[in-house]
């Protein structure tokens, strides 16, 4: 069986499994937190921007998401890129009443740390144990997403 090239398996959000990357992040509310306070939970990460126009159509869904789960443990980052304009993040933010943690990655560092993320948007998974086990970029597919997070949920680090 040939090996499925690496932008195909990302495109694909195909599954992984490698340690998630320590990093620091300040919430638009200026609330200073770092990835070691997520281990033990499920974190669902999306990097996003406000010009990118799937990331826009797509975020009613991960609300939707973490409405569902945040009471289970599930813990929402929407990571704005370095381009982004941050009062423009701020101000969609507010519009949309969005409630997860939304970040904007002013530096670029959260990318780099995951692996230099380019593409917007991308969105990856964390289980309990602080592994990164799925990655896709482009718009998901929300049912599977919702059963994948489900299963994560559910397993005990």
């Amino acid at each position: 069986m040939a090996a499925v090239p690496l932008v195909l398996a990302a495109a694909a959000g195909c599954a992984r499994r490698e340690p998630a990357p320590a990093f620091d992040y300040t919430l638009l509310d200026g609330t200073r937190q770092t990835s070691a306070g997520l281990r033990g939970q499920v974190v669902l990460v999306n990097f996003w921007a406000t010009s990118c126009a799937v990331c826009v159509k797509e975020m009613p869904q991960f609300t939707a998401l973490h409405q569902r789960f945040a009471s289970q443990g599930l813990q929402t980052l929407a990571v704005a890129m370095q381009h982004d304009a941050p009062a423009m993040v701020a101000e969609f933010a507010q519009r949309r009443a969005l409630p997860f943690g939304v970040v904007i990655d002013n530096t670029g560092a959260i990318a780099r740390a995951f692996g230099g993320v380019r593409a917007t948007p991308t969105t990856l998974l964390i289980d309990r144990s602080h592994f990164e086990v799925w990655r896709h970029e482009g718009e998901p597919n929300f049912a599977a997403l919702q059963e994948r997070i489900g299963r994560l949920l559910e397993a005990r680090a």
